[in-house]
């Protein structure tokens, strides 16, 4: 066709760093540490709880409540009202959507139009607030890079209509203090600001850090929109069941982009999450709960993975929740010839080098930065850890034959 096919609106955005390196990876058919996904199964009960829901008759072939299977959203509301100390209506404040980023892509196009201003924690948008390191020595956990209070207020202003907060964070794994959601909740009452958070790897937590819903601060119920994910909590990513809870006047605005794109979810898989969270509701906080035996599980991944990149040299920045850990590459000193990738940040031709040249699949962290700001992150790259034992120690092996 002479005429322009594409909209206007996608434009620039036809390029995606998952897509891409995801491709790349399964290219060269190398371990990969780099898509964050589990290679092991999830818990037997909530994979019985699956078979159980497709075998369950009619019903669970056909539509469900469009903003909810009502199995899923009644102990939901009951699992986390119990959470943030605050009555959750089922109908009214939760939307299940299709895995946790259609929840963010809801909340995006029901509440920011065009004049309004977004403040994100480290990726992209209109503002942008780094994390910085914190000064007097090296860091070597997550929480060694700590929010600027300063600068968070100084993007403040009568544009401003959300804030984007992810904790457990991706890529760094920092895990926000009390004291750092509180800075943040100040300031979205101060403005009248909505608080857009992430946290879909809640129950990833290490070392004795605690994650907090800024939802259960005061003042926040009214103005937070909390996204999380059953595929993250079950470790079954490929379910894609998500959810966004909020007060029913803020949700309400997402269930009519809902409404009127995917509209509904599989009904099946939002049985077994019901199920699943039923089960932990019920043994929340005792040692056969899921949610504090896979961090347990993780935990010994993390280490195993950090150990190995100390031990060829690398630098890892120990998270202190979620799925990643970023490495400094900084020491590494490699020949880089490839022409095709020469107008690239170093990390991703740093990434495609190791996945090329070694058969090992990481992620650069640059490209969680805006154009302005990649420049200064190019020397880390990210790894995922939620793998099985077989797949680190493949990785290991690579990393260790390359150092020797």
């Amino acid at each position: 066709m002479a005429r322009q096919l594409h909209a206007r609106r996608i434009e620039g955005i036809d390029k995606n760093i998952w897509v891409d390196f995801t491709q790349l990876a399964a290219d060269y058919k190398v371990v990969n540490l780099g898509q964050g996904f589990p290679d092991f199964s999830p818990p037997s009960y909530i994979q019985e709880a699956l078979c159980k829901a497709v075998n369950g008759g009619c019903s669970m072939h056909q539509y469900t409540h469009a903003f909810g299977h009502p199995p899923l959203v009644s102990i939901l509301a009951k699992f986390f009202g119990r959470v943030v100390g605050h009555e959750i209506d089922a109908f009214e404040d939760i939307l299940v959507t299709v895995g946790a980023y259609q929840a963010l892509f809801c909340t995006f196009q029901a509440l920011v139009d065009e004049e309004d201003e977004v403040t994100v924690i480290l990726f992209y948008c209109v503002h942008v607030i780094n994390l910085e390191k914190v000064e007097g020595g090296k860091a070597l956990t997550s929480a060694d890079w700590v929010l600027s209070s300063e600068e968070l207020a100084s993007k403040f202003n009568p544009r401003t209509k959300a804030i984007v907060i992810n904790t457990p964070n991706n890529p760094l794994g920092k895990v926000y203090k009390r004291e750092e959601l509180q800075v943040i909740a100040d300031l979205c009452i101060k403005h009248d600001v909505v608080c857009i958070s992430d946290e879909v790897y809640e129950w990833l937590t290490y070392d004795g850090a605690k994650h907090v819903k800024i939802a259960s601060l005061p003042g926040m119920w009214e103005r937070t929109v909390t996204i999380g994910s059953g595929g993250k909590s079950f470790s079954a990513t490929g379910w894609k069941v998500g959810w966004a809870i909020g007060a029913g006047p803020i949700v309400k605005h997402l269930k009519t982009v809902h409404q009127n794109s995917v509209y509904h979810c599989a009904t099946a898989a939002q049985e077994a999450v019901a199920q699943g969270f039923q089960r932990e509701y019920e043994l929340f906080g005792t040692p056969e709960s899921y949610f504090l035996q896979l961090p347990e599980m993780l935990n010994q991944k993390r280490k195993k993975l950090a150990t190995c990149l100390e031990s060829v040299g690398l630098q890892p920045i120990l998270p202190e929740g979620g799925y990643f850990m970023i490495s400094d590459i900084s020491s590494f000193k490699v020949d880089l010839n490839d022409p095709s990738t020469q107008d690239e940040p170093y990390d991703y031709r740093f990434v495609k080098w190791l996945i090329k040249e070694k058969g090992l699949a990481t992620i650069p962290v640059s490209a969680f930065y805006s154009p302005e700001h990649r420049k200064d992150f190019q020397n880390y790259i990210r790894f995922c850890f939620v793998k099985e034992d077989s797949t680190l120690n493949a990785a290991e092996d690579i990393l260790r034959k390359w150092s020797d």
